[in-house]
C-alpha cells in the first residue's frame, strides 16, 4: 500500500487517443483525496473510492480543479496545464495524496495523475487547501517536454 507521485500510464496512451482534452471547457476535471492505505500510483487507471479520504466537508469524488482556459508553453519547448488550487472550507479531512481525474461522462472517471503529499496532511475544522507549483518546465504538475 502506497502513495506514489506519478503521471497515470493509462493517461500517457489515452493523450494520444484524444480521450483528454484542458483546452475545452466540456471536460471537467476533479481532484479527489486518499488516505495512507491507498495504493495509488502509475497504475492507477481510473477514480476509485478505495482508501478514499472522508470527513467533516468532504464529498467522495472530491472537488472540481478549475483548469486555465489555455494551455501554457514555456520557452524551453515544455507545454503545461495550469491547474488552479483547490480548498475544502471548514473541514476535517486527512489525506496523505490524490488522484486528479477526467470527471466527464465519456471518460468513465479515468485518472490523469497522482499526488503524494509527503505525508498525512490534516485539517482540524479548518481549511484544507492542495496548492499546486508554480507553472514551470521542472515544477508543474503535468508537463510535456
Amino acid at each position: 500500500m502506497a502513495v506514489t507521485t506519478a503521471v497515470c500510464n493509462s493517461f500517457k496512451t489515452e493523450v494520444l487517443e484524444a480521450e483528454h482534452d484542458f483546452g475545452v471547457s466540456t471536460q471537467v476535471y476533479k481532484i479527489a483525496l486518499y488516505l495512507t492505505g491507498a495504493t495509488i500510483n502509475k497504475s492507477t487507471t481510473s477514480y476509485g473510492t478505495t482508501q478514499e479520504s472522508s470527513g467533516t466537508n468532504y464529498t467522495a469524488g472530491g472537488k472540481k480543479l478549475a483548469v486555465a482556459s489555455q494551455l501554457v508553453t514555456l520557452e524551453t519547448d515544455t507545454a503545461c496545464v495550469d491547474f488552479g488550487n483547490v480548498s475544502w472550507e471548514t473541514a476535517t479531512i486527512t489525506a496523505k495524496g490524490a488522484v486528479i481525474y477526467n470527471f466527464s461522462s465519456s471518460t468513465k472517471k479515468k485518472a490523469v495523475c497522482v499526488l503524494n503529499f509527503g505525508g498525512n496532511k490534516t485539517s482540524t475544522a479548518g481549511t484544507f487547501t492542495v496548492q499546486f507549483p508554480a507553472v514551470t518546465d521542472t515544477q508543474a504538475i503535468l508537463r510535456i517536454a
